[in-house]
């Protein structure tokens, strides 16, 4: 079946457009356009939650090779913006694909425009920063969809953790059957069936793969909403504390943080913050945050210290600094190393650590994967002391 490809524009909130095709008609869609550098995992981008409220913009010249599967979304509900794609495949070739990318983008009603120069898109972006910017097949009233974006701007950032949370704790027991039955390509994966420590998982926003690397280090695994307190958490009698990934401003959170400030003072536990969840825990240890320009959101970002450097996966358009001799309790652990951001942090005197990039990144790389069993290892530590 031959589908039809309709007119579509791209108009960011400074004005410029940018003219394409969508699969879909009667389109209208307001969000932050960002940027992506990663060759692969388009999939597990769509589904990540730490994504919402954005529209995202795949620098490599084309999408959807592989198709989509049931087995790498990173969660089950869409909560971007729509995509912006040079070339989007429709006829991929995996032997695991069950869907092309055309027909789920239309299946889940996802907005997005094909068919323009993402190269010159990126570059825009690069030079004045992130912006707003609308999908739409409505190429006369400019004026009012610009009106549009000038309101949104100021909603889009805060407290989009409270969009992607749990409402309710559950147990996350087992990952994804089809995906165990695959665990025989990667010698990294191999789910351990004995759970010898009970995890709390704080979800701002959690991916489907900080769960499954967990339970390969054989985890009971409990997940929160964002807003538990100390004392839903000392109920549980849990073993060490995962702040996750998320979306949005993380010192708009004043709640979320002012309840992890009291889980550092009074569990003595380790705790182990992932991309916003190190940006909650920064907050809470007294350290600020501001945002990038246009963000790191890639699978090839260096970081590290000392010499030493690990490949990594990041998605953020925030990040910390703190004044050493205000945090003193506080070291750096990690640095960007394409600018010399805060990539990472260490608590002096706690077992508190956290990094600004993905240590269970899917696709990958899988340099930082060594940060799960330091986390394994600081628990153990911490029953033998207690």
């Amino acid at each position: 079946m031959k589908h039809k490809n309709y007119p579509a524009m791209l108009l960011l909130e400074d004005g410029t457009k940018y003219y394409g095709w969508s699969f879909c008609h009667s389109i209208k869609s307001i969000g932050e356009v960002v940027f992506n550098t990663g060759i692969t995992g388009y999939q597990e981008i769509i589904t990540d939650p730490s994504y919402a409220e954005q529209i995202i913009i795949f620098t490599y010249p084309e999408i959807g090779n592989t198709g989509m599967n049931e087995e790498d979304n990173e969660a089950n509900t869409i909560y971007i913006k729509g995509i912006i794609a040079k070339n989007i495949c429709n006829k991929p070739s995996n032997w695991r694909h069950n869907i092309n990318l055309r027909d789920y983008l239309l299946q889940k009603k996802i907005p997005h425009i094909f068919g323009i120069d993402t190269r010159a898109l990126t570059k825009h972006l690069r030079n004045y920063g992130v912006m707003n910017g609308c999908i739409t097949d409505d190429m006369s009233n400019t004026q009012m969809i610009k009106k549009m974006m000038k309101t949104t701007s100021s909603i889009i950032e805060n407290k989009l953790v409270n969009k992607v949370t749990t409402k309710n704790l559950y147990s996350f027991l087992l990952p994804h059957e089809k995906f165990k039955t695959y665990s025989h390509l990667n010698n990294k994966i191999n789910f351990k069936s004995q759970q010898l420590f009970h995890i709390a998982v704080i979800d701002l926003g959690v991916k489907q793969n900080i769960l499954s690397r967990l339970i390969n280090y054989g985890c009971k695994i409990t997940v929160l909403p964002a807003n538990s307190n100390y004392l839903k958490i000392k109920k549980l009698k849990v073993d060490g504390i995962l702040l996750s990934n998320g979306p949005g401003d993380p010192s708009s959170m004043i709640d979320i943080i002012h309840n992890i400030k009291d889980i550092i003072d009074f569990c003595h536990i380790p705790i182990f913050g992932i991309c916003m969840g190190h940006q909650i825990l920064s907050l809470a240890l007294g350290a600020q945050t501001f945002k990038l320009k246009f963000g790191h959101r890639g699978l090839n970002h260096p970081a590290g210290m000392n010499q030493k450097a690990e490949i990594t996966s990041q998605n953020h358009g925030f990040a910390v600094k703190f004044n050493s001799s205000l945090n003193k309790n506080l070291a750096i652990s990690h640095f960007n190393l394409n600018d010399s951001t805060i990539a990472g942090i260490i608590h002096k005197d706690k077992p508190i650590f956290s990094v600004q990039y993905h240590p269970e990144a899917s696709p990958g790389p899988h340099d930082s994967e060594y940060l799960f069993n330091h986390f394994i290892y600081l628990i153990k530590q911490s029953k033998i002391n207690h």
